[in-house]
C-alpha cells in the first residue's frame, strides 16, 4: 500500500488539518484584538478633537460634515442624540432631528408654491433665514436629517418624504408617491430651460420617446400638481413651479 494511504495517512492529515485551523483561529483572534484597540484609540482621539473643536462643529457645516465621516468609519453619530457621552460633551441634543422637523415645516408651508417638490438649495437657503447666522446648515446637514427621519420612522411627521437626484442634485420630495426615472427625465429637462417643457422641445432633446410615453409622464405631474399647463401661447408649455421659483 502506497505510503500516507489508509487509516493512519487519513489521521495524520486530520490532525495537520486540525492544527492549521486553531493556528488560523489564533492569528485571527489577535488581529481582531489589534482592530478593538486600534479602533478604542481612534475613539479616543475622537473624542479629544470634538471638545477640542466643539464651537467649529455647531457653526461650521463644512467641518461638521468632515467631522461625522470621521465619526461613520467607527459606527459613531454623535449628533443624533440626546443621550449619552457625544451629546453632553458637545451639546447639541437630537441636532438632525430638530434640523428635520424645520425642514417638515419648510416643506409643508411652501407645497402650495412647488407643488411638493423643492430643490434642496432653494430649502437650505429657506432654512437659514430662520437661524442664526453662527448656525447655519449645509445641503450634507439636510440630507443627514431626512435620512434620520426614516431611519427612526418618523415619516408620520412628514408623509411621503424623500431625496429625489436630479441633475446632480437634490430636490425633497414632500407629498405621498412615487416618482419613476420617467417623471425625472422631465424634472431635468426643464430645469435646464428656465423651469418649463414643451412636446417640440422633448422633441429637440433627443429624448426620443413615444408620445404616449410622454403623455402618460406629463399627465402624473400635472396631477400632483407639480407642473402647470400655460395654453396662452402657439403650442402648450409645461411648466414646473419648483425648478421655476428656484431659477427666479
Amino acid at each position: 500500500m502506497p505510503r500516507g494511504v489508509g487509516i493512519a495517512g487519513i489521521q495524520r492529515r486530520a490532525q495537520t488539518n486540525a492544527r492549521f485551523q486553531e493556528k488560523g483561529a489564533e492569528l485571527a483572534a489577535d488581529q481582531l484584538q489589534h482592530m478593538i484597540k486600534q479602533m478604542t484609540v481612534f475613539k479616543t482621539n475622537l473624542e479629544d478633537f470634538a471638545v477640542k473643536h466643539r464651537t467649529d462643529l455647531k457653526k461650521n457645516p463644512e467641518f461638521r460634515a468632515h467631522f461625522q465621516q470621521m465619526c461613520a468609519q467607527i459606527g459613531v453619530d454623535p449628533l443624533a442624540s440626546s443621550k449619552g457621552y457625544w451629546a453632553q460633551t458637545l451639546g447639541v441634543g437630537d441636532y438632525y432631528y430638530e434640523l428635520g422637523v424645520q425642514i417638515i415645516e419648510v416643506c409643508m408651508a411652501t407645497r402650495p408654491l412647488n407643488g411638493g417638490l423643492i430643490p434642496i438649495d432653494d430649502l437650505r437657503k429657506r432654512l437659514n433665514k430662520t437661524r442664526k447666522t453662527d448656525n447655519q446648515v449645509s445641503n450634507d446637514d439636510i440630507v443627514r436629517a431626512i435620512g434620520k427621519l426614516k431611519a427612526n420612522n418618523l415619516q408620520k411627521l412628514g408623509d411621503g418624504f424623500a431625496l429625489i437626484p436630479i441633475n446632480k442634485s437634490y430636490f425633497i420630495q414632500s407629498v405621498p408617491g412615487e416618482l419613476n426615472m420617467d417623471h425625472t427625465a422631465l424634472l431635468a429637462l426643464a430645469e435646464k430651460n428656465g423651469g418649463q417643457i414643451s412636446k417640440s422641445y422633448l422633441e429637440k432633446s433627443g429624448l426620443n420617446w413615444q408620445e404616449e410615453r410622454v403623455d402618460r409622464a406629463l399627465e402624473y405631474l400635472l396631477k400632483e400638481e407639480l407642473a402647470w399647463v400655460d395654453k396662452q401661447g402657439g403650442e402648450i408649455s409645461y411648466w414646473f413651479p419648483n425648478v421655476f421659483i428656484n431659477e427666479s
